[in-house]
């Protein structure tokens, strides 16, 4: 891998699909601003619309703190809108000249001719949907979480101008729906759901009938259980043509988990040496690249360890 192409991968921090407190929200983006090795990060609410109140007064003071700090700054937007009052809102981003990332076929049409990320809860899995986001105004994508390298590679090469984003850390959103399973397994329902999910920082663990943890439970959104990681392809997501790396925040230390992914990129660090440093980091969650390798989801292909 040339020095070139190494200083041309873009890390970055997603939106934070937990609910935090308002405080603890608000120092994890000033700490991403001071010590993350992160080209962009990406900030709103993407999993449910009750909790974009909670950080809205924080939300300013957040975004100029990292654009001092030379991040790229990305308002990302609801997986799901459901209301008039949601599109007017994105509308309005857009018109205070904040980059946008869409993450429901709804904002298109709102977007239309300005620039803008496609998120990865539209579905870009062939090129003909790739060509149609760009000709929208889209200047990235980032890919579902669920598409195999074989679609990475279509899609990432010949792409033009357009940049591609991967997932390459955190648990990945399976889903999202109109009612709420968080609220749900306590006994409560979605209109006084009474912001239960904020007491699951990493969300719930939804377990089998053998007690084997399976998925996770965030609000809306079911997750996967483990966290997807891919330090070991990152070399091969580079030669693909994948510009940017994302990083989803998760309750760990994620200014060490964004160092390592950092010093892999860079080739300061083996991908085995990175990963023997992420597992304490992480534990006890499992690793999880299935998906990638165009397998089930939940499982762990280790071969590059051989």
């Amino acid at each position: 891998m040339s020095n070139e192409t190494a200083k041309s991968a873009r890390l970055t921090l997603g939106p934070l699909l937990h609910h935090w407190t308002p405080e603890a929200r608000r120092d994890f983006y000033f700490r991403a601003a001071d010590e993350m090795p992160v080209d962009t990060v990406y900030v709103g609410e993407v999993i449910c619309s009750k909790r974009e109140p909670f950080f809205e007064d924080h939300l300013p003071e957040v975004i100029e703190r990292l654009k001092s700090a030379g991040k790229e700054v990305v308002l990302s937007t609801l997986a799901l809108v459901t209301q008039p009052r949601e599109v007017k809102a994105i509308r309005e981003a857009a018109d205070a000249d904040l980059i946008v990332e869409a993450n429901d076929v709804a904002c298109l049409e709102a977007l239309h001719g300005r620039p803008h990320v496609i998120g990865p809860f539209i579905n870009v899995f062939n090129e003909g949907a790739r060509d149609f986001v760009a000709k929208n105004g889209a200047f990235r994508v980032v890919l579902p979480v669920e598409a195999p390298a074989t679609s990475i590679k279509v899609l990432a090469d010949n792409a033009g101008k357009l940049e591609t984003e991967v997932l390459v850390f955190g648990k990945q959103t399976l889903s999202i729906a109109m009612r709420c399973y968080h609220a749900r397994a306590n006994g409560l329902t979605k209109d006084s759901c009474q912001f239960v999910c904020g007491l699951d920082p990493n969300g719930l663990n939804a377990t089998t009938v053998t007690g084997d943890d399976i998925l996770t439970i965030n609000g809306t959104s079911t997750m996967s259980n483990g966290y997807g990681v891919l330090l070991h392809e990152l070399d091969a997501l580079r030669v693909m043509g994948v510009t940017h790396f994302r990083l989803s925040p998760q309750a760990v230390d994620m200014v060490e988990v964004a160092r390592l992914f950092r010093d892999t990129l860079d080739g300061r660090l083996a991908p085995a040496e990175a990963e023997a440093k992420l597992r304490p980091v992480t534990d006890p969650v499992p690793y999880v690249n299935g998906f990638y390798y165009g397998r089930v989801g939940l499982s762990w292909n280790d071969r590059h360890a051989a």
